[in-house]
């Protein structure tokens, strides 16, 4: 038996097969088998300090590259950590392989200890899933796993395995054997006739681009179809970056709190080509009144998603490469068009003069990203701070923006931050935090300390939960319930207790020289940010509201008294 390998041989030697450099976890019972043959098998393993935080920077790690995230945990209270960052990859279409123990499976059903039915209750956040129950299948289901997870439209796969089948030897190892290839559908001659024909008619043409553009990796044919048809852009918060965020054609983010120029393009266009984006409500406002005037191309490699939500003149159904390689329309003159969105670009601009002398948040991440240049990654967690760096950030490159979408998923940052800076040694990877988001995953300090990783970490401290104290503001007439964090400790202290560089910063006059040193930090440091905690997010879409109905910030006027 010596030479028979186990089943968690066969885990470890099949993830190095399928060129996995690392991967993420936290060791437990039911999983220990799988641990015992990680020792010395040549994977970096990186040790977080919560499960949540491995499947956080796994997802990271997958966004940052493209490549499958990979995770584990053990079973119970470890595969029931996971379920919230699977979750936020399968909402944002991330391609992650998620491996957990169970136990044995003499024990399956009897409520044993550490029994959880983490199939069941995954099943609605994951493409496929598998309880192993041969090890010898073991490398044939990984090999599955990572094809399923990449194909199509991404998203997170789980395979379960009990302790005993990976504890148990295998005789006879089957080859893996060659699955069929996925192939995406082949976009539809006519539709692509169809498209042309409505951009040619078209006179306010407008691309509406979301994350299914990276996904794809057609960045370089959306930028060249842009240069052949000088057609204006908006993106959803996960689209930004596939168009530097400085080009003339870009207006920003739409939605409720997007730019005014992005928002009055939509609701003015007469055509919206629509690539990899699914009219979700944080971008379309009030649906039934989103771009009235507009015909819609969509184009998705879901065909769940065509007509889902908005009834498209013309859906193709492909890979989004060879859709935008297809389209070649004779543009009619659209230079009117272009200079109006151009204009109201121009116009309806942000302002960085915010009165006083206390920290203007959005100019301090503005001026943050431009220091930064091309290198600029942003982890960014969930709250004002997300908006605000969706709004003022430049974003040179694509899969630079790095954040929670379609979950929402406070605590994201930190271990995205783990995951993305691994994945890109040589950039300026950035967690931007709130206090509240911060909190939520402050032990990942532990895994920067330990391994050395080098992120950046700038903390906006407004000692509230900003953006819920925001909507009890403006929609709850002032009812400020729950939203009091003045009680948090102090962060440099802790990222010190931590063994992070740690420094704090209050005045405006000290933005310049902090970002300064914070980007020429060779290890992990963490940039604690006092705001004013009165400061809100505009513009805003009300909920309910149409995108035409933006309410604006007035410096004119008193900030509110809380």
């Amino acid at each position: 038996m010596i030479n028979q390998p186990t089943g968690a041989q066969l885990v470890i030697s099949t993830l190095r097969a399928l060129g996995v450099d690392i991967l993420f976890g936290y060791p437990g019972g039911a999983i220990m088998p799988i641990y015992d043959a990680l020792a010395g098998s040549g994977l970096t393993h990186i040790l977080v300090r919560h499960e949540q935080g491995a499947s956080f920077a796994a997802d990271a790690y997958a966004r940052a590259t493209g490549k499958v995230g990979v995770c584990m945990a053990t079973s119970g209270p470890g595969a029931t950590n996971l379920i919230t960052g699977i979750a936020n990859a399968y909402m944002d279409s991330v391609p992650m392989v998620c491996i957990t123990g169970q136990v044995g499976t003499h024990l399956l059903g009897t409520d044993g200890f550490q029994e959880v039915d983490i199939l069941g209750l995954t099943l609605p956040i994951v493409k496929h899933s598998w309880l192993v129950r041969d090890p010898a299948e073991i490398p044939a289901i990984l090999s599955r796993a990572f094809q399923i997870a990449q194909e199509g439209r991404p998203g997170p796969v789980l395979v379960d395995i009990p302790k005993d089948v990976a504890a148990a030897f295998v005789k006879d190892v089957p080859t893996t054997g060659e699955f069929p290839s996925w192939q995406p559908p082949q976009p539809n001659a006519a539709d692509i006739k169809a498209a042309e024909k409505l951009i040619e008619q078209s006179k306010k043409p407008l691309f509406y681009i979301g994350g299914g553009v990276e996904m794809a990796f057609a960045v370089p044919q959306l930028r060249a179809l842009m240069d052949r048809t000088g057609i204006p852009v908006v993106s959803t918060l996960k689209g930004l970056g596939a168009i530097p965020t400085n080009d003339d054609l870009f207006l920003g983010m739409l939605g409720m709190h997007g730019t005014r120029a992005a928002n009055i393009a939509v609701q003015d266009a007469d055509l919206l080509i629509v690539l990899g984006a699914r009219f979700d409500d944080r971008a379309t406002g009030k649906l039934s009144a989103f771009a009235p005037h507009a015909k819609v191309i969509h184009v998705d490699i879901d065909a769940a998603e065509i007509n889902k939500l908005r009834m498209a003149q013309v859906g193709i159904l492909g890979d989004l490469k060879m859709v935008l390689d297809g389209l070649h329309p004779k543009m009619q003159d659209i230079s009117l068009w272009v200079a109006k969105c151009k204009s109201d670009k121009k116009k309806h601009a942000f302002r960085y003069d915010a009165p006083g002398t206390g920290i203007y948040a959005p100019a301090l991440l503005k001026l943050l990203s431009e220091k930064a240049g091309d290198k600029f990654v942003a982890c960014c967690d969930v709250g004002q701070h997300q908006m605000w760096v969706a709004q003022h950030c430049q974003f040179l490159q694509n899969r630079a923006h790095l954040t929670s979408g379609g979950s929402g998923a406070m605590g994201y940052g930190l271990p995205a931050g783990v995951g993305a800076k691994l994945a890109l040694p040589d950039h300026h990877v950035v967690t931007v935090s709130g206090d509240g988001s911060f909190m939520m995953n402050i032990q990942e300090m532990a895994t920067l300390r330990r391994y050395g990783i080098p992120l950046k970490i700038v903390l906006l401290d407004n000692s509230s939960l900003g953006l819920v104290r925001q909507w009890q503001r403006l929609f709850y007439e002032e009812n400020y319930s729950e939203i009091d964090l003045s009680d948090n400790p102090d962060f440099v202290v802790v990222a010190q207790a931590f063994g992070l560089d740690a420094f704090r910063i209050t005045s405006r006059d000290e933005v310049d020289g902090a970002l300064d040193r914070l980007l020429a930090a060779d290890k992990p440091t963490l940039l604690h940010i006092l705001i004013d905690p009165r400061e809100n997010v505009w513009p805003l879409v009300p909920p309910g509201a149409s995108n035409a109905e933006m309410m604006e910030e007035r410096w004119d006027e008193p900030l509110d008294s809380y």
